[in-house]
């Protein structure tokens, strides 16, 4: 048993994920074997740092060196990285785009940063990776193959530390086994300083527009009843500890942590960004309490996926957690909804009918904060940030917010106006009208 415990634990530290120990009820009523105590430095293995061979360095540096335009697609790969990404995004006059995982390590204080693509991405961020000439991807597995370059000519160059993940997503031209730093810093040298920085000039520019367009749908107006989720999201950012650990349920509460959670190089941002599981943003928050006490730790959670796990609220006055946990209450399973509605469905099984969670909150010997009104969220927000203890926040949001994608195709129009005409034949022209009221009438 010593030993499998051993292993397990440097499965999880050396491969930065997660180890399962399988115990029959008969194996562990015996007696455990005699073994001696594990040694720290032989049972957490440090990351190892991986560099590429020189001729593919030599090749990497010949494509980049062409006068073609550069796009730099980020991954969770680049931790560690962020000098040297901005020493790298110099040379080549290249815009910088990230997937949902490298956010937190690349966004930050970065003057080639136009955002994120993916179907909750930036529309900056998608069109700078299919207006490129060459695409560099760097420690990214990013699975949406309908976002990477479309045209025959556009070259794709991918640096990976684990040599199965090259190509799995999009055919590349270049493969190169390495730790993204010491690639990059290996690279620098061999690469001629851009002198043409109209590619990146053109993205920044999407980027500038893109971002305030993002950012005045999160302004809120008082004369407005309708709250709408992402002021929510934006003040939480804008109030948090500068190193709070944020996590975040899938759906919606992942597009508002994706779109105006601010990163600064100290934040953490957790989720199941690849798993894709419901209820998991109450739980992280509460490990991640665990773990780092003195630290700020916020869960913005959907309605639906906090009531999956609500029993597990109850962690926080047994444990004393003082996590704050955001519930954006919009009586449905929002994201579930506006996929049955762009593909032409009704929608069917998404009602919620919630209870007054900050009055529930209150109950269990925990504060609750209930916010209806735009006027209401600063200082509610406020409030909930600066209380010594748990908190949860039940923000009573628009109940249709649409999160545009980047870009509309032409299945995503004809299957919301194959939703918009069966709901009126259907008699369910009031789910029409909240469209209207929370996204045309703002």
């Amino acid at each position: 048993m010593p030993r499998t415990l051993e292993i397990a634990i440097r499965e999880a530290v050396g491969k930065r994920g997660v180890a399962v120990v399988v115990l029959p009820g008969d194996v562990a009523l015996q007696a455990a074997a005699d073994a001696p105590p594990a040694k720290l430095g032989g049972l957490l293995p440090a990351r190892p740092v991986v560099a590429p061979a020189a001729a593919d360095l030599e090749r990497l540096a010949a494509l980049l060196n062409d006068d073609d335009n550069v796009t730099i697609f980020c991954g969770s790969g680049c931790e560690g990285a962020h000098d040297e990404l901005l020493a790298l995004g110099k040379k080549l006059k290249a815009p910088m785009v990230h997937a949902l995982r490298g956010k937190e390590y690349v966004e930050w204080d970065n003057p080639y940063d136009v955002g994120m693509t993916g179907l909750i991405g930036f529309a900056s961020g998608y069109y700078a990776m299919l207006d490129c000439d060459v695409l560099l991807m760097l420690g990214t597995d990013f699975p949406y193959r309908q976002f990477y370059p479309k045209e025959a000519g556009v070259r794709i160059a991918q640096v990976d530390l684990r040599a199965e993940q090259i190509g799995r997503r999009a055919a590349v031209d270049l493969g190169v086994v390495g730790d993204v730093k010491m690639t990059i810093a290996a690279l620098l040298p061999l690469l001629k300083e851009k002198r043409d920085d109209s590619h990146l000039a053109q993205a920044r520019e999407h980027y500038t527009k893109t971002r305030k367009s993002l950012d005045d749908l999160a302004l809120g107006k008082p004369s407005k009843r309708l709250l709408h989720p992402q002021q929510v999201a934006k003040a939480i950012s804008d109030q948090a500890a500068t190193d709070a650990v944020f996590t975040c349920d899938v759906g919606l509460p992942t597009v508002w942590a994706a779109r105006y959670l601010a990163m600064n190089g100290k934040r953490r941002l957790i989720g199941s960004f690849w798993h894709g599981s419901m209820a998991h943003a109450m739980a992280q928050a509460i490990g991640a309490q665990a773990a780092f006490p003195e630290r700020q730790v916020i869960s913005l959670s959907g309605d639906g996926g906090f009531s999956m796990l609500m029993g597990d609220f109850l962690s926080l006055t047994q444990l004393h957690l003082p996590v704050k946990i955001v519930v954006f209450n919009n009586g449905k399973l929002g994201f579930v909804e506006l996929e049955q509605m762009s593909t032409g469905f009704l929608t069917t099984g998404t009602e919620l009918v919630n209870p007054n969670f900050a009055v529930m909150a209150e109950a269990t010997g925990v504060r609750g904060i209930r916010i209806e009104n735009p006027d209401e969220v600063k200082d509610g927000v406020a409030a909930a940030l600066a209380h010594d203890g748990p908190v949860l926040i039940d923000a009573v949001v628009a109940r249709t917010e649409l999160a545009m994608p980047p870009a509309i195709t032409a299945e995503m129009a004809k299957g919301f106006t194959l939703y918009m005409m069966k709901a009126v034949f259907s008699g369910r022209t009031d789910e029409i009208i909240d469209l209207a009221q929370g996204n045309l009438w703002r």
